[in-house]
C-alpha cells in the first residue's frame, strides 16, 4: 500500500495516512479475543482505502472488514468489530474515546434540547456525580457488533437527519434508571438507580425499543403496545383513526379491533342505504398507520382483528395476499383472526360454520368474549332464525382458507378469544379481552371511542420489559430482577405522557405491565435440554412458575406501599383466582412437574393487599432488543449458529451466545421435527403467563412429500395449540431454502418488540 496516501480530516485538511495508528487501534480492539487476526483486518481494509479518503470512511471500512470475518470458526470477530464501532461512535459523540463527566454531558444535551430538563431539576449535582461513579464504561466492550449497530440505528439519542450521535450506551442505561426512579424518595432512589443500571447494563433486564430510545428525551411516550377498539359507527371509526396516528407517531405498535364493523350490504339508517362493508374502513386504518414513522425509529405497523364468523370473512382472509387488485387487498396491515371452541368443534365434527354480520345478531359479538355458554346459545338461536341474513360454509373449507393464507403470507395470526378470557387476569363479565396487539402477546380490556376525547372509551397500553434467562445462575435471582423490573415499569406509567385521555384513564386504573423473557434457547442449551423432545418441559414449568410468582409478589409489595391499582376489583386476582387455577388441565398429561413455591400464602397476601398492576407478564418477540443483550430472541430457537438479521444498516451477523461452550447444545429451528414439542413448551409457559405469548409455527416443506406442507399438519398444530391453552399464534414461518445461517424473517424493523416490533419488539 502507498505510504504517501493522504486522508481528509473532518476539518477538510489533508494529511498522510498513519498506518501505525490504525494498527494500534485494531490491536487494542483485538485484546483478549480468540482466533482473530489483526493483519487480516488490516489487509482487507487497506484494499479499500483510496487517496483522500475521509477519516470517517477509514473507521467504517475497518469496522466492516472485521464484521465480514465473523464466522463459526472465528466468532470473536463480532466483538472486535463491536469494539471498533464503539471507538468510532465515541469519537463521533464526544470528539474523543474517553466519555465526559455525566453532569457535563447531561447539561450539554439539555441545552441542545436532546435530554429532558427535568433530570437537572430532579437531581442535584452531587447525586449526578454519585451516579457517574456507578458507570462502568468498559461494559460498552461487551456488546456484539449487531448490538452496537442496533444501538446506533435505534437507541442512542441522535440527529437522524444529519447522523450526529450524542451519547454512548452507558449514559443511556444510567439515565434511563435516573428518569424511572426520579420520583422515589431521596433516601432510596440512588440505590434503586444503581441496581437497575447494573441489571440493564449487564443485560440481566432487557428494555424495549420505546424505553431505550425515548426515556431521558423530551418525548414521553414509552408504552410498546397500544390496543384500540372500534365501534360500528362513523364517529368511532374516525376516532380510532385519529388515535392510531397519535400513537404511531410516538413509537407504539398498534392493535386495532375492527370486528364490530358490519358487513357489506347491511342496512344503515333504517334501510336508507347499503353499508359499504369492512374493506373501505380497513383501508382508512392502513392509511392512518402508514402516515407516520415511529419517531424515525420504526415504520408504523398494526394488526387488525376480526372474528372468523364475520359475514365478510372470505374476503377478509385474502386481504394480504399477492393476488387480486388494490381495490380488494390491504397488504400493509397484518390480521388477527379470532376463534373459539364452538368454531373448533364445527371443524372437528365436519360441520358448517354460519357467518353473520355482527350488526344483525344482537349480543353475539359481546358474548363471543364475555361468556362462552351464552355465545353458543345465541349462535344456535340465530342459526335457526330464518329472518337473519347468514351464509353457511363448511368449517373445513373456512379453516383451510385461513391456514392457506397464514402459510402464504406468514402474517395472518390466531387469537383464541375464549382462552384470552377464561385464563385471564380480568373478569370477562366486566372487563372482557376483545383483541391483542401487533405482536400477539398483549391481552387487555378495551372499549370503543366515540370521539378522540371520549372519557368512556378505553385504549389499552402495555409497557414491556424482559428478563434474560441466559444471564441467571439460579431461579432465586429472579426475585430481585422481577422486583426491579416491576418497580421501574410501574414508575414509567406515572412518568410518561398520554396523548389521549382514554389511554391515560386505562393506564392509571389498570397499571398493566408485560414482563417477558429473552435468551430462552440459550437457557435450555446450558442445561443440555431440547425444545422438541419434552426434555425441557420440567425446567420450563419451574422457571415460569418462579417468574410469575416473583412478579406477583413484587406487585403485591408495591400495593402495600402505594395501594392497589384502582380497578383491581375487575381482576380475577381480586377474587383469589391465580393463573394456576384456570389453566388447561391437558397440560398435566405432558408435564407432571409440581408447584415449588408458596402460592397459598401469596394468594392470601394478594387478597389482603391487592396488586399494583392488573397484569405482569407477556412473552414478546424481542427481536431487536435481544440483539442488544447478545441473546437469542424471546422464546424462539435459533435458525443457525450465526443468523443474519435484516436491518436498515444492512445485514448484521449475530453469533449465538456462549458459542464456544454451547455450539453443539443448541437445537436449531430447522433441525426440529415439527411444532409439537415447541407448542407444548408454549402451553406450559401460558399456564403461568397472565397475558399472552408471541408463539410461532414453523414448517420445512422439504420434510414432506411433493415439498408441500399438508393442510392436515397445519390444522393439527392449530388444534394442538388450542388444546394446550395457547392464547395466540404469531408468525407462520416457512423454510425457504436459504442457508441455515440466514434468518429469513423479512425485516427486523417490522417485528420489533414492540411489538416494539415491534414496538412490541422489546
Amino acid at each position: 500500500m502507498n505510504s504517501n496516501m493522504t486522508v481528509t480530516k473532518r476539518s477538510g485538511e489533508r494529511e498522510t495516512i498513519d498506518l501505525e495508528k490504525i494498527h494500534r487501534v485494531i490491536t487494542w480492539a483485538a485484546e483478549g479475543l480468540n482466533n482473530v487476526s489483526v493483519s487480516e483486518v488490516e489487509l482487507r481494509s487497506h484494499l479499500q482505502f483510496y487517496n483522500g479518503i475521509p477519516t470517517e470512511a477509514i473507521h467504517e471500512t475497518i469496522i466492516k472488514a472485521a464484521a465480514d470475518l465473523i464466522s463459526p470458526q472465528s466468532p470473536d470477530y463480532q466483538f472486535l468489530a463491536a469494539r471498533l464501532a464503539v471507538f468510532h461512535l465515541r469519537k463521533k459523540a464526544f470528539g474523543q474515546f474517553e466519555p465526559p463527566k455525566l453532569y457535563d454531558h447531561v447539561s450539554k444535551l439539555i441545552e441542545l434540547g436532546k435530554y429532558d430538563q427535568h433530570i437537572l431539576e430532579d437531581y442535584t449535582k452531587d447525586e449526578i456525580d454519585t451516579m457517574d461513579s456507578y458507570i462502568d464504561h468498559w461494559r460498552d466492550m461487551t456488546f456484539s457488533y449487531a448490538a452496537v449497530k442496533q444501538l446506533e440505528g435505534k437507541y442512542l439519542v441522535q440527529n437522524r437527519v444529519s447522523g450526529e450521535v450524542y451519547e454512548s450506551a452507558q449514559f443511556l442505561y444510567i439515565l434511563v434508571a435516573a428518569c424511572l426512579f426520579s420520583r422515589y424518595p431521596k433516601e432510596t432512589r440512588l440505590d434503586h438507580i444503581k441496581r437497575f443500571y447494573d441489571a440493564t447494563s449487564k443485560f440481566k433486564i432487557s428494555l424495549p425499543t420505546p424505553i431505550m430510545a425515548g426515556v431521558r428525551t423530551p418525548t414521553r411516550q414509552f408504552s410498546s403496545c397500544v390496543l384500540i377498539e372500534c365501534d360500528d359507527s362513523l364517529d368511532s371509526i374516525n376516532a380510532t383513526s385519529s388515535a392510531i396516528v397519535k400513537y404511531v407517531s410516538q413509537r407504539a405498535g398498534i392493535g386495532i379491533n375492527a370486528g364490530r364493523i358490519r358487513a357489506l350490504g347491511s342496512p344503515i339508517r333504517g334501510g336508507e342505504a347499503f353499508h359499504t362493508g369492512c374493506i373501505p374502513f380497513y383501508k382508512h386504518f392502513q392509511t392512518a398507520v402508514k402516515s407516520c414513522s415511529q419517531g424515525g425509529v420504526r415504520g408504523g405497523a398494526a394488526t387488525l382483528f376480526y372474528p372468523i364468523w364475520h359475514l365478510e370473512v372470505e374476503s377478509l382472509l385474502v386481504l394480504k395476499n399477492n393476488r387480486g387488485v388494490e381495490d380488494n387487498r390491504i397488504r400493509h396491515l397484518d390480521y388477527g383472526v379470532q376463534i373459539n371452541k364452538v368454531m373448533y368443534q364445527r371443524l372437528i365434527k365436519g360441520q358448517d360454520i354460519s357467518l353473520f354480520s355482527p350488526s344483525d345478531v344482537p349480543g353475539l359479538y359481546d358474548a363471543f368474549f364475555e361468556d362462552q355458554a351464552e355465545f353458543e346459545r345465541l349462535y344456535l338461536q340465530y342459526e335457526n332464525d330464518s329472518n337473519i341474513k347468514r351464509q353457511n360454509i363448511k368449517a373445513a373449507e373456512l379453516f383451510s382458507l385461513l391456514m392457506q393464507e397464514r402459510a402464504s403470507t406468514g402474517r395472518i395470526y390466531i387469537q383464541n378469544v375464549d382462552h384470552c378470557n377464561t385464563h385471564s387476569p380480568f373478569d370477562s363479565k366486566v372487563a372482557p379481552v376483545r383483541q391483542s396487539n401487533l405482536c400477539l402477546e398483549i391481552a387487555l380490556p378495551t372499549k370503543p371511542l366515540n370521539d378522540i376525547n371520549d372519557p368512556n372509551g378505553e385504549i389499552a397500553l402495555c409497557t414491556l420489559s424482559a428478563l434474560n434467562l441466559g444471564a441467571i445462575e439460579n431461579l432465586d435471582e429472579l426475585e430481585e430482577l422481577s422486583d426491579l423490573a416491576v418497580r421501574a415499569l410501574d414508575n414509567l406509567l406515572d412518568y410518561q405522557d398520554y396523548p389521549i385521555k382514554a389511554a391515560e384513564l386505562s393506564s392509571m386504573n389498570r397499571r398493566t405491565l408485560g414482563i417477558g423473557v429473552i435468551n430462552f434457547a440459550n437457557y435450555i442449551a446450558k442445561h443440555g435440554l431440547k425444545y422438541s423432545d419434552g426434555s425441557a418441559n420440567g425446567l420450563t414449568h419451574k422457571t415460569f412458575e418462579a417468574i410469575q410468582y416473583y412478579l406477583l409478589k413484587a406487585s403485591m409489595n408495591l400495593a402495600k406501599e402505594y395501594g392497589a391499582c384502582p380497578l383491581f376489583n375487575e381482576t380475577t386476582y381480586s377474587k383469589g383466582i391465580l393463573p394456576i387455577d384456570t389453566y388447561k388441565k391437558d397440560l398435566d398429561k405432558i408435564c407432571n412437574e409440581p408447584l415449588h413455591l408458596d402460592w397459598e400464602s401469596l394468594r392470601s397476601d394478594i387478597q389482603q393487599y391487592g396488586l399494583r398492576n392488573s397484569t405482569l407478564s407477556a412473552l414478546m418477540p424481542s427481536e431487536t432488543s435481544s440483539q442488544i443483550s447478545n441473546a437469542t430472541n424471546g422464546i424462539e430457537p435459533p435458525r443457525g449458529l450465526i443468523s443474519i438479521k435484516a436491518s436498515k444498516d444492512g445485514q448484521l451477523k449475530q453469533v449465538v451466545p456462549d458459542f464456544d461452550k454451547l455450539k453443539d447444545k443448541y437445537e436449531l429451528l430447522w433441525n426440529m421435527d415439527g411444532n409439537q414439542g415447541y407448542l407444548e413448551l408454549v402451553g406450559i409457559m401460558q399456564k403461568f403467563v397472565d397475558q399472552a405469548i408471541s408463539a410461532n409455527t414453523n414448517y420445512d416443506p422439504t420434510k414432506f412429500s411433493d415439498a408441500k406442507v399438508p393442510m392436515q399438519t397445519l390444522l393439527k398444530d392449530l388444534l394442538t395449540a388450542y388444546k394446550l391453552g395457547v392464547k395466540t399464534l404469531y408468525y407462520h414461518n416457512t423454510r425457504d431454502g436459504a442457508s441455515d445461517q440466514l434468518d429469513d424473517i423479512t425485516s427486523v424493523e417490522e417485528e420489533d418488540d414492540g411489538c416494539a416490533g415491534g414496538a412490541c419488539k422489546i
